[in-house]
């Protein structure tokens, strides 16, 4: 593996123009293409130290063998070449927003002699105009159905357009009419060109000049008495107005722009895009791509307009084809935030288009609307992503035998349990439990753990965390199997068939049997303090692995080096759906934790109100933000809170600094002692509810 400090720049050598850089592996491959504004400060942050980088880019320096930049004038020239070469080179670490192969579009022939109509699935081709996608194939046949009655172009493919060319007769719609019949001769090809143009027009959104046409046409073919002729014209009117109907209005100022929202996660992001054109929704696309780094909002814009917009306009820039430069860069881009670069990238996409573009953020009225339809959509679109496997059994199954033979388990781990740890710099530490079986998540079996030994020095010590999480959990599963009926233990120390029930319920207990697999959130260290706890407790039929962020790496205790999954697999996705989980799960309960802690610390200096009334006053209100922004009338509506008291402790609330930004989910699950009755488990420590099994948020 190469050390970056071999192939750094000399100090001093790195202009501090803007410019372009390429980093090569030691075949010479470009694996990474990026710009900058100054080259020195954006190529001095990725030498620095290598154990600071995103774990991404640490892979990335560590694969390169050199690093090479050009230097341009401006920023939109940095732009332009660098979709220049990350479409030349295709560097695998560079995020790609190719085209989403699962969406229908309609394909029209330019290059042919006779153009071809067709729904197509697949990379965009020279020489052919697309229109969409849509969400459905059967949404594209049904408007063609509408349209080949008015524009009667070809849609055979290109064995029966020879085929009926060679035996003189035309095919079925070259009878009815949906059809000029091309491969007869009854059009020639400069004709039928007409007649496809006229479609493409239409299709572009210049849509009130053909209807204007067609019922221009229609009045003189009735006042020269041509009845049948008018007929025919008005029911292609008809068609035309019908067609036009299935396309909502969304935007009632006729705007031509297209929408772009994102949701992301630490490992990837989706994308959504609406096109509208002439205020109505002509096209959606959408993208899941994997993530290379610690990407804002902004980057992840940034990245999008550039190579988004400069495919587009390359491929309306064709030789034969009409400019439709206009049609793939609209007048507005509509994104969530503006990137850094957000004056250049306009220009850039103004030169692309050949007038003027505005890149801005929608604010009010329809076009926040729909940009926040559009976001659902993404958000959707991930949510679907991260779960479209969970829900197939087939898929689940082929998951559980991945894990069994990656990690060379004797059997397939049906029951799986992961923790995680959570804390801000080593205060209101918890941690949570989560339960997979067969595959899907067991939300009953849930469990919160307050952390007893946290560092006393006001660091984390996760690994320690993990630690005690281990031993309790263990602990009652040793618990359980001695309370199960006489004791009784199988060969090999396995519980009895009895002794799993509970006595009182005859139900199963929840923990009187230990998990196939039991995953830890860290890598080495948090797996092997795993390990020795279950070695202490004598825990002999349990695997533990570790799975690190990010690199999603594999830690089996005693390696050395980390079982790699393919990232595309059905195994890797329910791993990191398990932790997912459970970073979740701890993240709420934290959150939890956090408020009733910054809610006591800021009452405890109210004169007069004790613990009871304190209680009180969290359990009515649920955060801080409710209990700060309540009245003082509203606040003597709890019982025993007088009037003097209301405002004292409005007064002590004015005062508190503490950080909001989790109040909605903090909110949203008050906390955990107001859901029910609280319980302290002897053993273990679990602090519980009534409700503790599921997810209070």
């Amino acid at each position: 593996m190469p050390d970056p400090s071999t192939y750094r720049p000399a100090p001093g050598t790195v202009p501090v123009a803007p410019g372009v850089y390429k980093f090569r592996d030691p075949h010479g491959r470009v694996i990474y293409v990026g710009k900058a504004k100054s080259l020195r400060s954006r190529l001095n942050s990725y030498f620095a130290d290598v154990a600071s980088l995103h774990p991404r880019t640490r892979q990335m320096v560590t694969t390169a063998a050199s690093v090479e930049w050009t230097v341009v004038g401006t920023e939109v020239e940095a732009l332009q070449l660098e979709y220049n070469w990350i479409k030349e080179f295709d560097p695998r670490f560079n995020v790609r927003y190719r085209d989403d192969k699962t969406y229908p579009v309609l394909a029209v022939t330019m290059n042919e002699e006779f153009p071809r109509l067709f729904v197509y699935r697949g990379p965009r081709r020279k020489g052919v105009r697309y229109f969409g996608p849509y969400s459905h194939a059967w949404a594209i046949r049904e408007t063609l159905d509408l349209l080949l009655r008015v524009f009667p172009a070809r849609t055979c493919s290109a064995g029966v357009f020879k085929r009926h060319h060679q035996i003189g007769r035309p095919c079925l719609l070259g009878y009815i009419d949906k059809c000029s019949a091309p491969c007869v001769g009854r059009v020639t090809a400069e004709e039928h060109r007409d007649i496809v143009d006229d479609f493409c027009d239409f299709l572009a959104g210049r849509t009130d000049r053909l209807v204007k046409q067609l019922e221009t046409r229609m009045q003189d073919a009735a006042e020269e008495l041509d009845f049948e002729t008018a007929a025919r014209l008005r029911d292609d009117v008809g068609a035309l107005k019908k067609a036009l109907e299935k396309q909502a209005v969304v935007l009632g100022d006729g705007t031509d722009a297209d929408l772009v929202a994102f949701a992301s996660d630490d490992l990837e992001a989706a994308v959504q895009v609406f096109h509208v054109r002439g205020g109505r929704v002509r096209g959606q696309r959408g993208w899941v791509v994997e993530k290379s780094d610690d990407s804002g909002a902004a980057d992840l814009v940034e990245q999008f307009l550039t190579q988004f917009y400069g495919e587009q306009a390359a491929l309306a820039d064709q030789p034969g084809l009409p400019d439709d430069r206009t049609v793939a860069v609209p007048r507005e881009v509509l994104v969530p935030v503006l990137p850094a670069g957000a004056d250049e990238i306009q220009t850039w996409l103004s030169e692309l288009r050949g007038s003027a573009v505005q890149l801005r953020v929608p604010q009010r009225g329809d076009k926040k609307a729909l940009a926040e339809t559009v976001e659902r959509n993404a958000k959707e679109a991930l949510a679907q992503h991260k779960l479209k496997r969970a829900g197939d059994f087939t898929s689940r199954s082929a998951a559980l035998q991945g894990i069994q033979d990656a990690l060379d388990l004797d059997t397939a781990p049906l029951r799986i349990e992961c923790v995680d740890i959570s804390h801000v710099q080593g205060t209101d530490v918890v941690a949570s439990l989560v339960v997979f079986e067969d595959g899907l998540p067991r939300k009953s079996d849930y469990r919160h753990y307050a952390i007893r030994e946290a560092a006393g020095d006001g660091r984390s010590d996760d690994v320690a965390s993990i630690a005690e999480v281990t031993r309790r959990r263990f602990l009652r599963h040793n618990r359980d199997l001695a309370a199960g009926v006489g004791g009784v233990v199988g060969d090999g120390g396995d519980l009895a068939p009895e002794a799993a029930l509970d006595p009182q319920t005859g139900r199963p207990r929840r923990f009187a049997y230990p998990p196939n697999l039991f995953v830890v959130d860290g890598g080495a260290p948090q797996v092997a303090a795993a390990a020795a706890v279950l070695d202490e407790l004598g825990v002999t039929d349990v695997a533990v692995v570790g799975l690190a962020k990010r690199l999603e790496e594999v830690w089996v205790p005693g390696e050395e080096d980390p079982v790699i999954l393919p990232r595309t697999s059905e195994s890797l996705y329910l791993l990191q759906r398990v932790r997912d989980e459970a970073h979740r799960f701890a993240i709420t309960f934290h959150r939890s934790k956090r408020s009733k802690r910054m809610t006591a610390s800021a009452l405890d200096s109210v004169r007069g109100l004790g613990e009871m009334r304190r209680t009180a006053l969290v359990q009515h209100f649920g955060s801080v933000a409710r209990l700060r922004e309540a009245t003082v009338d509203e606040i003597t509506a709890v019982p025993g809170i007088g009037a003097t008291t209301a405002r004292a402790v409005l007064a002590a609330l004015s005062g508190d600094t503490g950080d909001t930004e989790h109040t909605p989910d903090a909110a949203a699950g008050s906390d955990v002692a107001a859901a029910g009755v609280s319980v302290r488990d002897d053993v273990t420590g679990i602090d519980r509810s009534e409700r503790t099994g599921h997810d209070t948020a």
